[in-house]
């Protein structure tokens, strides 16, 4: 669907949440490496309710969660501290995370604030173990480049992350207690993005600059993106993880889309007088029902929905209808969703059962009917948030939390929260933030102009490697003097071929990297043996670099032995060397390479094969 979102009245923001890469996590001095989930030493379980807040609020989104009783299981590892349990009280933030900052805090242009206090946020959905996430506002008031104007950033704040959700199980959610506490910072935009190109490259920019830092981590669920979007006419509504920056642009006109088509179906219903009916029970309608889900359920709910007819099957989204939205909250309830007349007789309901539901709640022509079939207190829950649901389609967009799915949809999750949320963490004691002394780094496209023309590196290889994940490594390598090409296409394309052939590249450690590296510079070890020796260090990283070209039978050879080899191969080859002279080396030198299976630099052995061709032609 094309919009003119200046028309429209497009308004979108961001919310940036980055894992950084420290030694320890935010309030203790556990390692922030994940660990297996199948390799926990043990479990506990809990059960999380809302607190108000210190001016005795409760905070709507929280309430919500807790009308569903769930068990919180936490697995628990050898590096798992009491902290990470609720058992102690936090320590101070760590100061390595809160540098970290205020370097991000410098890219973004912000303000650092004064003093750095922690507060407790309610949540209740089981990731912390306390039913809190600690956070504090470290920066504020800064801005980004776009090629549509600037963005503003209106905050920015240090963070713990939340425990990884590992598997939800009927009456209950397990976590892993791996992720609970890795510093992270949520860097939240102004709302002054209006397509949603901008928001893409605003988040492409704020990435960036993020791993301008060299200081974040990098790989699937270390960064998350949250989109706040809302027309003129409609609402603000949050769509939270969003993994990709591909899917940014699509969740921004996706959302667009959603409340264009929420609006008109609000602007028809009030032309239909539309209304909600109280729920009723509709048990007995479905007694004798062939329908496998309605008949093994307890109990059948119905609501009434006044000049809803043909509107709830209406799609809103790709393969996403009114119903769907209703459905969505009849699922946060425990339910596993509705039916409704504007798709039935289907799913075994017949005709028959159709007329006398409406019969049943006197349902007009110009009606709709939904109906949950569930256990009786669930089908009576989930059925008044259907009709709370419905009643919100009357007026238009309803202001909420929805999920990020991977075909560029969204779902409902829960209402937004509210400054209820929020309250002063005790236990921590307030930081001051010295940003005198941190120096920005340098930009990630400044490093890829420096690595062209002060280290000679291909434009494309330049790129990758400034935007790489093994970008530190490379700097490091090329400060012990280890030659700059070399360093980079090991870090990325060597790297990339192994991990392709399965070997566990995830053992290998920066010091291997580095050994590795340098006793190539030292002419110990060719070229050629890098991917072999990797390998071999991948398989047992407790061996040294040294130890592990012995393993790998690289053992280096001197000149003479290399002549050796090459004289031996063109022995072989003496009737295509009379018959190809010089265009024989291509042939052969790939011969030569395999007899000697890397224990020779190849510019050596190039050299010496061409001088014993040159002998013989």
């Amino acid at each position: 669907m094309t919009h003119d979102y200046e028309e429209l009245g497009l308004v979108a923001g961001l919310e940036i949440h980055q894992q950084l890469d420290t030694a320890s996590k935010l309030f203790c001095g556990c390692p922030t490496e994940r660990r297996d989930p199948e390799e926990p030493v043990r479990s506990f379980t809990r059960y999380l309710h809302p607190t108000k807040s210190e001016l005795g609020e409760l905070d709507e989104a929280a309430l919500e969660e807790s009308r569903v009783d769930r068990e919180f299981e936490y697995l628990a590892f050898d590096t798992t501290c009491l902290v990470e349990e609720d058992d102690e009280p936090p320590g101070r933030l760590d100061r390595e995370a809160l540098n970290t900052a205020l370097e991000i805090a410098a890219l973004l242009d912000c303000t650092v604030v004064d003093r750095a206090h922690v507060m407790r946020k309610i949540v209740v959905d089981g990731s912390n173990t306390s039913g809190f996430q600690r956070s504090t506002l470290v920066a504020t008031d800064g801005e980004i480049e776009t090629g549509d104007g600037p963005v503003g950033i209106a905050d920015m704040l240090l963070e713990e992350e939340s425990a990884a959700r590992i598997e939800e199980r009927e009456g209950g959610v397990t976590y892993a207690l791996d992720r609970l506490g890795i510093p992270l910072v949520e860097i939240g935009t102004k709302p002054d993005i209006r397509t949603p190109e901008q928001a893409r490259e605003a988040a492409e920019r704020i990435g960036m600059l993020l791993r301008s830092t060299g200081k974040v981590k990098r790989g699937l669920g270390t960064i998350r993106q949250d989109v706040n979007v809302s027309i003129a006419e409609g609402a603000r509504v949050e769509m939270k993880g969003v993994q990709s920056l591909d899917d940014i642009e699509a969740l921004v006109a996706g959302e667009v889309d959603r409340q264009v088509e929420l609006l008109d179906i609000a602007d028809t219903l009030e032309s239909r007088d539309a209304a909600v009916a109280e729920p009723t029970d509709a048990t007995e309608v479905f007694a004798d029902t062939d329908s496998g889900v309605i008949a093994g359920a307890e109990a059948v709910r119905a609501v009434r929905l006044v000049g809803f007819d043909g509107l709830v099957g209406r799609e809103i989204q790709p393969d996403r209808r009114l119903g769907t939205e209703l459905s969505d909250h009849a699922k946060r309830q425990g339910a596993g969703g509705i039916f409704h007349t504007d798709e039935l007789p289907a799913y075994g309901v017949t005709e028959t059962e159709v007329e006398a539901l409406r019969e049943a709640v006197a349902a007009d022509p110009e009606d709709a009917v939904a109906i949950v079939a569930a256990d009786t207190d669930v089908a009576e829950r989930a059925i008044e948030a259907v009709a709370e649901r419905a009643e919100t389609a009357i007026e238009g967009v309803p202001e909420e939390t929805r999920g990020a799915n991977d075909d560029g949809t969204s779902r409902y999750l829960r209402p937004l929260p509210g400054a209820a949320r929020m309250y002063p963490e005790t236990d921590v004691p307030p930081a001051d933030p010295d940003p005198a002394e941190i120096e920005a780094p340098e930009l990630l496209t400044e490093k890829v102009e420096r690595y062209r023309e002060e280290l000679d590196l291909g434009s494309g290889l330049a790129e990758q490697v400034a935007y790489g994940r093994h970008m530190p490594t490379f700097e490091a390598a090329v400060g012990r003097g280890v030659d700059p090409t070399t360093a980079a296409s090991t870090l990325e394309s060597t790297l990339t071929e192994l991990r392709r052939d399965d070997v566990p590249v995830g053992n290998l450690t920066e010091e291997h990297l580095l050994s590795v590296l340098e006793l190539v510079e030292a002419g110990e070890l060719a070229n050629e043996g890098i991917a072999p020796v990797l390998t071999e260090l991948a398989a047992d990283p407790t061996l040294s670099a040294e130890a592990a070209i012995e393993t790998a039978g690289l053992s280096g050879v001197d000149r003479e032995a290399v002549r050796e080899t090459v004289v031996e191969v063109i022995e072989r080859n003496e009737s295509q060397i009379e018959t190809e002279g010089m265009a024989a080396f291509s042939g052969l030198m790939g011969e030569c390479m395999g007899a000697l299976r890397g224990k020779a630099d190849g510019e050596v052995v190039s050299e010496l094969l061409r001088e014993e061709i040159g002998r013989r032609t």
